[in-house]
């Protein structure tokens, strides 16, 4: 028998978008969390949400314009769990590293010399204004009408 090969449609780039309720009344680490499932860094319903505290270690360095290593967002990482009395769960280093290049590839972080900060220790609404919705969110958009007006 002769296995057919197909294709796989690989997108150049791609964003995962949701809408929730209005942020108030919020603790620092729900309104983290709901901007990580609004953007698609979570998912509904996952509970290994590392990538929350990551973010949050990096906007506490921001505002000491302060740049870390990827093992010392872990460190920290870990500092913020305990203390809030969180598992453990998803701070193997290779994790940490692989949720620091998520964070990278939606603009939020940069890595200078092998350090990495909230991008040009920009305040986040800034970042998702320039970086994502004027300019990543557009190029989707205009790619998208590419195919409907060729498809008319």
């Amino acid at each position: 028998m002769v296995k057919k090969t197909i294709s796989k449609d690989l997108p150049l780039s791609g964003i995962t978008l949701r809408r929730y309720e209005k942020p108030f009344d919020m603790s620092r680490r729900a309104l983290m969390r709901k901007l990580c499932l609004s953007v698609g860094l979570l998912q509904p319903g996952d509970s290994r949400d590392v990538i929350v505290d990551i973010l949050d270690v990096l906007l506490k360095a921001k505002e000491k314009k302060k740049l870390l290593s990827s093992e010392e967002v872990k460190n920290k990482v870990i500092q913020l769990r305990k203390k809030s009395k969180l598992p453990l769960s998803g701070i193997a280093s290779s994790n940490v590293r692989r949720q620091l290049k998520r964070l990278k590839d939606l603009f939020l972080v940069e890595t200078i010399q092998n350090t990495y900060r909230i991008t040009e220790f920009e305040d986040l609404n800034v970042i998702f204004e320039e970086k994502i919705e004027k300019f990543y969110l557009n190029s989707i958009l205009e790619r998208i009408r590419d195919y409907f007006k060729v498809l008319k």
